[in-house]
Formats: C-alpha cells, sequence, structure tokens
C-alpha cells in the first residue's frame, strides 16, 4: 500500500475524524465555558492589529503568560484546524479555499462570543488563529503533500 493510499484509508479517516471531534469540543470548552462567565462590560475590538501591535512593540507592559498566551495561543490552538479540514474535505485544500473556510469558522465563534457576552470579540483574534491554521496547512502539505495535476 502506497504512503498516500495509508493516509488516506478508512481507519486513517476515521481515526483524523475522531481526533478533529475532540478537537472541536476540547476548542468549545476552552472558547465559550471553561472559566467564562458572559460579562456586564463586554469589550470588542474590529481594528486589524490594535490589540496585537502592543504586544509586539510594548512587551515590557505584559506578564510574559498575557504575552505568550495572546500571541501564540491563538496561533497554536488553531493549528490543527489547517490540518484537519484539508485532510477530511478534499474541497479545501487550496490556500484560498482553507483561509475562506476558517475565516468563516473563526467569524461564528466571534458572532457567539459576542451574542453570548462571554470571551471577546477581536478581529485580531481572527487574524492569529487564521496564521495557526495556515502553520498547519503548510505542515499538511509537507506531509500529504500537494494536490498533483495529471497530464491528458
Amino acid at each position: 500500500m502506497s504512503r498516500r493510499a495509508l493516509l488516506y484509508s478508512k481507519r486513517v479517516l476515521a481515526f483524523i475524524t475522531f481526533l478533529a471531534v475532540i478537537y472541536t469540543l476540547i476548542m468549545c470548552n476552552l472558547l465559550f465555558f471553561s472559566g467564562r462567565a458572559p460579562g456586564v462590560n463586554y469589550q470588542y475590538n474590529l481594528v486589524p492589529f490594535e490589540t496585537i501591535r502592543p504586544l509586539l512593540l510594548e512587551r515590557e507592559r505584559y506578564s510574559t503568560e498575557a504575552w505568550i498566551k495572546n500571541l501564540f495561543g491563538n496561533i497554536v490552538l488553531f493549528i490543527p484546524l489547517g490540518i484537519w479540514i484539508p485532510w477530511l474535505f478534499h474541497r479545501y485544500r487550496s490556500w484560498f479555499r482553507l483561509t475562506f473556510i476558517v475565516v468563516l469558522i473563526l467569524l461564528l465563534v466571534e458572532t457567539i462570543q459576542l451574542i453570548t457576552r462571554v470571551g471577546s470579540l477581536d478581529v485580531d483574534d481572527i487574524i492569529l488563529n487564521t496564521v495557526g491554521a495556515w502553520i498547519g496547512f503548510a505542515g499538511f502539505r509537507l506531509l500529504i503533500g500537494s494536490p498533483r495535476k495529471t497530464r491528458s
């Protein structure tokens, strides 16, 4: 069995699906439930890089924990999204399509946070989360390879 055939065997796809479900449940818990309660004074940011810029340019204002959590946490937690979406859904194996579906998912998450007042709607979260998905997609491409077009 070829490596490519093995990576798309029913067992491997079932395992990736299982991991995707577990990942989704963990992320829902982190984003909506774990230590979160609806806020009275809800804050939001619709200006790109407004929260990223101070984290990068005024590093001394933030504790190491806050700095790592806000920058790298928002990237690292979404790396798996860039792996399992294209692995399970063939149509999202281009950078554009993957970016489109990831941004839609993230807009849904941020909108739910806005409506429920849990967490905060922040366009910078969408930017950092998308970067994480891109890193995952780059890893997916390295592992699986890019789709090859056959000559007619």
